[in-house]
């Protein structure tokens, strides 16, 4: 079962970072990723890590704004976002995949969190 959390209402150039606790004893043997979907828009991806945290990877509108990060001690899984726009405005999801490497394709996660809303004003 995954948590997120972290979510809220902010100003373009603003920050938050969201959460997403994980229950389960294998949580360091998933890859994570971090989704988001805005009214009218389809999921799209935002960022993944691997299990070990080792390695990232981000879409492009975010790249060098978010940073996703993980805590295996604590189950749990991060997105610092910085410098926020309002085309950030979304509901956002964390998601586990049975995988140890990055993954991007939403098909492909096996659990997802009930996601948390991020608004972004102008």
């Amino acid at each position: 079962q995954l948590q997120a959390s972290g979510g809220g209402l902010v100003q373009a150039g603003g920050s938050l970072r969201l959460s997403c606790s994980a229950s389960g004893r294998t949580f360091s043997s998933y890859a994570m990723g971090w989704f988001r979907q805005a009214p009218g828009k389809e999921r799209e991806f935002v960022a993944s890590i691997s299990a070990s945290g080792g390695s990232t990877y981000y879409a492009d509108s975010v790249k060098g704004r978010f940073t996703i990060s993980r805590d295996n001690a604590k189950n749990t899984v991060y997105l610092q976002m910085n410098s926020l726009k309002p085309e950030d405005t979304a509901v956002y999801y964390c998601a586990a995949v049975r995988r140890t490497v990055i993954t991007v394709a939403s098909a492909l996660y096996d659990y997802w969190g009930q996601g948390t809303l991020v608004t972004v004003s102008s």
